[in-house]
């Protein structure tokens, strides 16, 4: 009989490396969002984080992080649950709501590319928060 792949299983029976390796890498979390404060409503920008790698769409110093962006938010089973502006695309979010993983996953077709070439992450339409100004000249229309 073979296992049900960890990807497949309900997150709250996920390991901590099983979790991590559940991020399809598409780097859009770690875009600057920006919140109407009268109407609650989130825009999302092209602004990257300036530890976001805006190539390979991943942390550059991943494990310190914290140290160099102090409100970085480390995703968890409770967090997700209120986190609101996750993209419809994110593994965690599609997962939590027991739909499968898309095709472009690396998971699923092995290839870490294949979420760029699929258009799902932030490679080619981003620029890092250490050269854009002001955020509210980057909000973009396009579906995070």
């Amino acid at each position: 009989m073979t296992e049900t792949p960890f990807w497949e299983r309900p997150l709250k029976e996920l390991d901590r490396a099983q979790w991590e390796a559940l991020c399809d890498g598409c780097g859009k979390c770690c875009l600057h969002k920006i919140e109407d404060e009268d109407s609650g409503r989130i825009y999302p920008t092209n602004v990257a984080c300036k530890l976001l790698d805006r190539h390979s769409a991943r942390c550059a110093d991943y494990r310190r992080r914290h140290a160099f962006v102090p409100d970085c938010l480390r995703l968890t089973l409770t967090r997700l649950k209120d986190i609101t502006w996750l993209p419809e695309s994110c593994a965690y979010k599609l997962r939590a709501a027991g739909k499968p993983l898309p095709s472009w996953h690396y998971l699923i077709c092995g290839d870490p590319e294949a979420v760029h070439r699929a258009g799902q992450s932030i490679r080619g339409w981003t620029v890092s928060e250490i050269e854009a100004g002001d955020l509210e000249n980057h909000v973009v229309e396009r579906e995070l």
